[in-house]
């Protein structure tokens, strides 16, 4: 079994739902750092969402998060969150263009 660590990043999300991260075929992945970052001037808030691939149990991992202007949450904080083949990370902010993510990962093949 390979171990390989990845970051993945998006930038500008804004109103509508935006795939962060989506787990490969064949793999099973350990989140070990998320990070919402404001690049406005104004406050925002942010949902981050976890939506099974093989499950109707989809779940918010955050929901209305306040980032105040120019700020970075990082709300992964030493905790780990196991996501199996076709799980996606996804974030949606009250803001368009305002939120830039990034995710770092474990990915075990």
């Amino acid at each position: 079994m390979a171990n390989t660590f990845k970051s993945y990043t998006k930038a500008s999300i804004g109103t509508s739902t935006q795939d962060v991260y989506t787990v490969p075929g064949a793999t099973t992945t350990v989140v070990i750092g998320f990070c919402l970052s404001n690049r406005t001037g104004t406050s925002v808030t942010a949902d981050v969402y976890i939506n099974k691939a093989a499950a109707v149990d989809d779940v918010y991992i955050v929901k209305g998060i306040l980032i105040p202007d120019g700020s970075l949450y990082d709300f992964n904080a030493g905790n780990k969150i196991i996501l199996e083949t076709g799980d996606k990370i996804q974030v949606t902010s009250s803001t368009a263009s305002s939120v830039d993510v990034i995710v770092s990962v474990l990915e075990q093949t």
